[in-house]
């Protein structure tokens, strides 16, 4: 494992670093994986062993743009597409994230709502605003496991002062539309389309992106690049058109048609039977009850897209053996390009939970957003290459284990009595421990299974411990 990853390192250093800092962000990529304290530029140099050396090459690597994430990214994706099936679409899942911080004064840095608050109350919080997208490795069995390829700094406007001029504010009002997460996650997938055209392997694979509902929107479906379509949650009252029947021969051609159902009134609409789908999800085929129409319109995206709705059932669970029936809150998906099956748009649209467990991954295992840099290039490039170094790590162990990634040399711990169905990020960061330090630790007898014997053994003093314990007492 430590061989591929220092291979992949060393690819991703040459794509993206400059000859002079190629050494270096190849080191900073193993450390950020194996560092056990705070992540931070001091805790990554500590952890490569260059405490008692001169740190100021390390810093002015951030500062410098001596580093072009993109590239890198690039070199990722190259390495996932050659590894998904033929005739594979490239799904892709994007969502933002917030990485807290405690200074105002820092770039980028503004009072953000707390995606982690309660829903009856507001909390606001310090924090730098990210738009990440994660690419599906995929076997062609309907298992798939995101991967980061892509991570886009998105602060929000500065706002004026008050006594601030008109220019100033017309200013400000235009900036602040030109930075919504819908604008900016629009432009970040038009250019993911353009890279994937760059590339021999993904030139004329479909592009499909999962988003959640924030980002069902006119400004984003409304910005999708070509060969690209969107699949992401929707309301359950939005009102949907079916396709117009036919046009008049003179006036404005119609866009619109008869009104349909919403999606709430389709799941209770009783004439319209549910289909049953066999969908892979958390390493075990489960059944998923579905419904579906097309093709439909919405105002939103007006005569642009013609759309593919999908409702799905709640599914139905006990909290213990003996109580009653339970059901969770329905999902109402929207797909602008039809020619997708209901079992491709579900399937896929599952695959993006994962780019939820890349947020927590990469803030409590590897503190993405704890260097503590200020200048306005660092605070972008420090957490784009922790990113990367992430990234690193799940596609070289996919490409050794495959999507599972279970084979380990590691025993599991006693308490596991049942081990888990994939690969974890710890898991795969204790790997890469082991490989490394194995060499210089000699750990023979660390990991040996203890006895079966319950019982500790009785203490059965000896003279040694005794004389050590009588001078100590003298």
């Amino acid at each position: 494992m430590l061989s591929a990853v220092e291979q992949l390192a060393a690819q991703c250093a040459q794509a993206g670093a400059a000859p002079t800092a190629r050494e270096r962000v190849r080191r900073h990529f193993l450390s950020s994986l194996c560092c056990l304290g705070r992540h931070t530029l001091t805790g990554h140099l500590a952890t490569a062993g260059r405490q008692f050396q001169d740190w100021s090459a390390d810093y002015r690597m951030f500062s410098q743009e001596r580093v072009d994430p993109s590239a890198m990214f690039a070199q990722l994706q190259r390495t996932i597409a050659e590894a998904l099936p033929a005739r594979e679409p490239v799904v892709t899942a994007l969502d933002d994230t917030r990485l807290k911080k405690s200074s105002k004064r820092t770039p980028g840095v503004a009072y953000n709502r707390d995606p982690l608050g309660p829903p009856f109350h507001t909390n606001l919080i310090l924090a730098q605003r990210f738009i990440q997208q994660s690419m599906a490795f995929s076997d062609g069995s309907g298992t798939g496991r995101m991967v980061p390829v892509d991570l886009a700094h998105a602060p929000v406007a500065a706002k004026p002062r008050r006594q601030a001029s008109a220019e100033e504010w017309a200013a400000y009002r235009e900036t602040r539309r030109e930075q919504t997460l819908s604008r900016v996650a629009a432009q970040r997938l038009t250019l993911l389309r353009a890279s994937l055209d760059q590339q021999s392997e993904t030139k004329k694979r479909q592009l499909v992106c999962t988003v959640d509902g924030g980002y069902t929107n006119k400004t984003f479906l409304g910005g999708l690049p070509e060969r690209c379509s969107a699949i992401g949650r929707i309301r359950g009252d939005a009102k949907l058109y079916y396709l117009p029947e036919a046009q008049c021969a003179r006036g404005r051609r119609r866009i619109y048609g008869a009104t349909a159902p919403t999606p709430e009134e389709l799941r209770q609409d009783a004439s319209v039977a549910w289909h049953s789908l066999s969908i892979r999800l958390g390493g075990e085929t489960r059944q998923v009850r579905v419904k579906a129409l097309a093709p439909l319109r919405w105002r939103a995206t007006g005569a642009q897209h013609e759309l593919r709705l999908v409702v799905i059932a709640p599914p139905s669970y006990r909290v213990s053996r003996h109580s009653r029936l339970l059901y969770r809150r329905p999902a109402y998906l929207i797909c602008t390009d039809p020619a997708l099956s209901v079992q491709q748009i579900v399937q896929y649209y599952l695959w993006r939970w994962d780019i939820e467990q890349n947020f927590r991954d990469e803030k409590t295992l590897l503190g993405i957003g704890q260097a503590q840099v200020h200048n306005a290039h660092s605070v972008e490039l420090a957490p784009a290459l922790g990113v990367v170094a992430y990234s690193i790590l799940l596609t070289a162990t996919l490409k050794l284990y495959g999507v599972h990634g279970t084979a380990f040399k590691l025993p599991p711990p006693k308490w596991q009595a049942k081990p888990p169905k994939r690969a974890t990020t710890q898991q795969l960061i204790t790997q890469l421990r082991h490989d490394m330090w194995g060499c210089c630790i000699n750990s023979s007898g660390f990991a040996t299974p203890a006895g079966q014997h319950t019982k500790s053994d009785k203490f059965i003093p000896t003279l040694a411990p005794a004389l050590i314990y009588g001078a100590a007492r003298a």
